[in-house]
């Protein structure tokens, strides 16, 4: 990313006759929102002393201490084509009002950014680097609803397979051009494509792969390719989800995370001799994930939903171990890979109902504590062969629900600590944010409770 500044911008706004500035920004559970206003008052005050808002809609404060101020990044502008008028967008981070406009620690960007210096001031790495895999369901027709008499959602795909839908082609792939035209957006948002194909799922299951960036910059990526997606369905009449478990016995959505570390520009992931190709420090990143794996699960598997998609049966991660080509492990080893400098691992318990920051940060730091503790995952018992799931105890699944997932957090989160990356502050705002989906998720009757026992 090119540094910009503030003439930079400005310049480039009024030759392309841009009437407005776009600021976009994460809550802390990971939705977004924005703020827009004309080009006469975009200004170097704005950018040095930013614009106020009430951080506790944000999920940030408390009501009676919430005034906050948002500062445009200027690195991240861009042509916004999602707006009638000409818009240029960008994202903006959140600050604290004294007069040093001290960063917001619970702001996802820059807590992002104190994670990628935990590292470098490790030793261990420059640089982590991030290839994102999106799943995602296209429907036609979408409708819920939940009152005091009435809870129901109904999803038509237009799609229907006999078996697995993998790579279908078109035209029974109703949605390929719909993904070129998302893919052709990415890129003028500077977000890079591997590729993108039908996945699985028999009802409108699709998958883009991107491609690597540093942590934060890849939170970013995530944020736009979910703002193109839905925009582009609306355009179209369509309507897309990033919910892990739509739909019942189909297979779920995940955000599959290749990753690796380098230093001095090299892959200190690779190593010819080792398991895989992986050298001792990877092998001890994916002993550090493994092992604080049940309270990453609160962060990057944050939703109700989450958990009926960690489920066997589906190629879902369950299992908290590593293979290679096994994709029922929390961690596979892709054995495709040729290239020394691409070595990597893959993380795939994650889904986009995280605020990515938060996601990729704890999963960054869950490695590094293993690295710098040495961790030998088959010494804890995180053995590589793929094991059945019949054969397995129940200690080695992830956990089953989203309240097992935020005790382990309450329990084990003193990884998360270092470098003041996270905060006490931030996890219990988060414990508690989470405890209050689940109770209000609990407290509804559900429309299969009226199967079983209505009429009991």
């Amino acid at each position: 990313m090119t540094p910009r500044t503030f003439l930079d911008v400005r310049s480039d706004a009024e030759a392309r006759g841009i009437e407005f500035i776009d600021l976009k920004m994460l809550d802390l559970a990971g939705r977004l929102h924005h703020l827009s206003f004309p080009l006469s008052r975009f200004s170097e005050d704005i950018c040095a002393e930013g614009i106020g808002f009430d951080g506790s809609s944000y999920g940030f404060l408390k009501v009676e201490a919430s005034d906050m101020v948002m500062i445009p990044d200027l690195d991240t502008a861009c042509i916004d084509p999602f707006r009638k008028r000409p818009t240029m967008t960008m994202f903006a981070q959140a600050h604290l009002t004294d007069d040093a406009r001290t960063p917001f620690s619970q702001d996802g960007r820059h807590l992002a950014r104190r994670a990628e210096q935990a590292l470098r001031d490790s030793g261990v790495a420059d640089r982590s680097h991030w290839g994102p895999e999106y799943e995602f369901h296209i429907f036609a027709e979408a409708a819920h609803a939940s009152g005091t008499n009435d809870a129901a959602f109904r999803l038509h795909s237009g799609e229907a397979f006999y078996q697995n839908a993998y790579h279908a082609c078109n035209p029974h792939d109703r949605y390929d051009d719909f993904r070129d035209e998302v893919c052709a957006c990415m890129a003028d948002f500077g977000i890079p494509v591997r590729y993108h194909h039908h996945e699985v799922g028999a009802q409108g299951q699709q998958e883009i792969e991107g491609w690597f960036a540093d942590l934060a910059t890849t939170g970013d990526h995530a944020v736009l390719s979910k703002y193109i997606l839905f925009n582009q369905a609306e355009r179209h009449g369509l309507k897309v989800t990033f919910m892990p478990k739509p739909l019942l016995d189909n297979a779920g959505s995940g955000w599959h995370l290749h990753q690796f570390l380098t230093k001095g520009g090299r892959n200190i992931f690779h190593d010819a001799d080792g398991y895989a190709q992986l050298s001792k420090t990877a092998l001890s990143y994916v002993g550090g994930i493994l092992m604080h794996a049940d309270a990453l699960c609160a962060l990057t598997n944050p939703s109700t939903n989450s958990y009926k998609r960690l489920v066997p049966g589906f190629e879902a991660p369950t299992v908290r171990t590593f293979g290679k080509s096994n994709r029922g492990a929390a961690i596979r080893i892709p054995s495709y890979v040729k290239d020394a400098s691409l070595r990597r691992v893959e993380y795939r318990p994650p889904d986009l109902t995280a605020n990515p920051y938060l996601c990729c940060a704890a999963i960054l730091m869950a490695g590094l504590d293993g690295i710098e503790k040495g961790v030998d995952p088959v010494a804890l018992g995180y053995t590589p062969e793929a094991v059945p799931a019949s054969e397995r105890s129940p200690s080695d699944f992830l956990p089953r629900s989203l309240a097992d997932a935020l005790d382990a957090l309450e329990e084990d989160h003193a990884f998360l600590l270092r470098g003041d990356v996270f905060d006490e502050a931030l996890i219990a705002r988060w414990l508690t944010i989470k405890r209050d989906e689940i109770a209000a998720m609990n407290k509804r009757p559900h429309p299969y409770e009226y199967t079983m026992y209505f009429d009991f």
